[in-house]
């Protein structure tokens, strides 16, 4: 096991999680489903930098979303890259799911799993080549920023987002352990 995967560091990924109608749980691990992921989520950095991004309500969010009919998960991913960030995808690394199940009587849209379903979780690299292209029917980003991750957690924690700011901890400390092995392996 991972060393920086105990979950007692990330207390708010250590429970339940309450989306309005959807019940989710955090769980660590690389294995993919795809039968059931209907979201994917990225925490993108550029160098060592966190990028997040702003809403018109003042939160700030973590980029990602719903996938479309017929889109893959990397598909829907450097879409939402580019709606909410206005950037490109240059990597991306699975590393955990919300495992979610919906009280809903209905799926959110009729092409995803339901009840049961997965948003994906990973971290990756991304490149800013423009504005974020706010789609009318998507949230409307008013800033993107490259913050450390002091700063990152702040920003989240202020606006009541202890999930995602554990998530970008989280997330920081296995790319940073994946970089070391990696650094490791390049050894002669």
């Amino acid at each position: 096991m991972r060393k920086n995967t105990d979950m007692s560091l990330y207390p708010a990924l250590a429970k339940d999680i309450q989306w309005g109608v959807v019940r989710a749980r955090f769980a660590i691990g690389d294995e993919i489903e795809e039968s059931k992921v209907s979201n994917v989520t990225i925490l993108p950095f550029a160098g060592d930098r966190c990028i997040i991004f702003q809403v018109a309500d003042g939160s700030w969010e973590l980029p990602g979303g719903t996938l479309e009919p017929g889109e893959s998960y990397m598909e829907g991913l450097r879409r939402e890259v580019r709606e909410e960030l206005g950037a490109e995808l240059e990597s991306f690394r699975v590393f955990g799911q919300f495992r979610c199940e919906s009280s809903s009587k209905t799926p959110y849209r009729p092409h995803i799993p339901h009840p049961h379903f997965v948003r994906l979780v990973g971290y990756g690299d991304v490149r800013i080549v423009g504005e974020p292209l706010n789609p009318e029917d998507g949230e409307q980003v008013i800033a993107v920023e490259a913050v450390d991750l002091e700063e990152a957690m702040k920003r989240l924690e202020e606006t009541g987002r202890q999930d995602i700011a554990d998530l970008y901890k989280l997330a920081f400390a296995i790319r940073q352990e994946d970089r070391s092995i990696q650094l490791s392996n390049d050894e002669p």
